[in-house]
């Protein structure tokens, strides 16, 4: 049986890079946005949260605090009291920046000396930080200006200090090159799994397949691991390029980030499957995936933070898999996620898969019978 099955997965392969559209669908893209993505336009920047740790206790922090938590690309300030809390806000990501004024703020002020006043972004969401950091330069220019009209001071009142963690420079590539991993993992694991069963039918083969000595379950296999397969190479490639083409540093463990593409994967092979089960032709196959693909990333926060999304549609990015394994490929890559922190969004995953597979067993099984 275990020669039938590797038979099995051996001819899949074979008809997903012997048809020329298969191997279009397959390489095209990861060319594509591996070269173009990184490139890609920027983002809005609205809903975020802002942290402030103030150890001044005088009116002129209060006052820029203010004027900080009433700017539009911040609905939500959260205030904090250690240096422990800032670490830990940024690592956890409770807030996009934290804002961090000195015991003497004040106190140099009022006596018309220069004084400093520290941001840290969270790096890992570079385009974000690097707009939000002009927000924030913006309004203390601001207030500084309006304290030299009052005749507060004589020169320079403050200088902001920005430092970004996850990425230094904030360079937009280290953000879309480890979501892309993601992104095009997901089309080649749908298309040669949605594909696989429509293309048996057009062919004229999937009759043959049935009266094999094969089970369902072990034909499900052999339809699923060839995506496997495929999909580990695309993220492959992609990881060669950014880390030898475009530089970005991979912080974490190459070992854990595939077991998660793994579980990641499975939970799309088995939507791809439960597309193909539904699909008479390859061209149905097709707009099925499609149909899946685009709210999926969109509802992902690829294309916009997931912040930005209305509530409702929030919490049904929880339901989505692509989500999940963009938070994961981005923390390994960038930060050095370890397994407990991965499993914060690896066991959603592991649902996901549990699920599609299932159904889409349930429904291969009617469609034999």
């Amino acid at each position: 049986m275990f020669r039938r099955l590797l038979a099995l997965i051996w001819k899949e392969l074979q008809a997903q890079f012997h048809d020329s559209d298969s191997r279009r669908l397959l390489i095209l893209p990861v060319i594509l946005q591996v070269a173009l993505f990184p490139f890609a336009a920027t983002l809005e920047v609205k809903n975020n949260t802002i942290a402030i740790y103030n150890q001044d206790t005088g009116a002129y922090s209060v006052e820029l605090m203010q004027r900080l938590a009433k700017a539009k690309s911040f609905t939500q300030l959260k205030m904090i009291h250690s240096i422990g809390e800032v670490h830990d806000t940024i690592d956890n990501q409770h807030a996009l920046l934290v804002v961090t004024f000195p015991s003497d703020f004040s106190r140099k002020i009022a006596s018309g000396k220069t004084t400093t006043l520290q941001a840290i972004f969270d790096g890992r969401r570079s385009n974000t930080a690097q707009i939000a950091a002009s927000y924030v330069q913006e309004i203390v220019n601001n207030y500084q200006t309006d304290l030299q009209l009052q005749n507060m001071a004589h020169g320079p009142i403050s200088t902001l200090i920005v430092h970004n963690w996850f990425n230094p420079n904030l360079e937009y590539r280290w953000f879309i090159l480890p979501s892309l991993v993601a992104i095009i993992t997901t089309l080649g694991c749908l298309i040669v799994t949605a594909m696989s069963v429509a293309r048996e039918r057009e062919q004229g083969t999937f009759e043959q397949l049935l009266v094999s000595p094969l089970t369902p379950g072990y034909i499900m296999m052999g339809k699923t691991i060839p995506a496997l397969i495929i999909s580990s190479m695309q993220a492959s490639i992609i990881l060669i390029v950014s880390i030898f083409l475009y530089r970005v540093p991979f912080q974490g463990s190459i070992m854990l980030l595939y077991l998660c593409l793994l579980c990641y994967a499975l939970s799309l092979a088995g939507i791809g499957l439960f597309i193909s089960s539904v699909s008479a032709t390859q061209q149905q196959a097709f707009l099925g995936v499609f149909g899946f693909l685009m709210p999926a990333i969109l509802l992902s926060g690829y294309v916009s933070p997931i912040e930005n999304i209305p509530e409702p549609l929030q919490s049904i990015t929880w339901l989505n898999p692509v989500r999940h394994f963009i938070v994961i490929s981005k923390g390994i890559y960038l930060k050095g996620f370890d397994m407990a922190l991965v499993w914060v969004d690896l066991w959603p995953l592991l649902i996901i898969a549990s699920i599609t597979l299932s159904l889409s067993y349930i429904m291969f099984k009617q469609y034999i019978k």
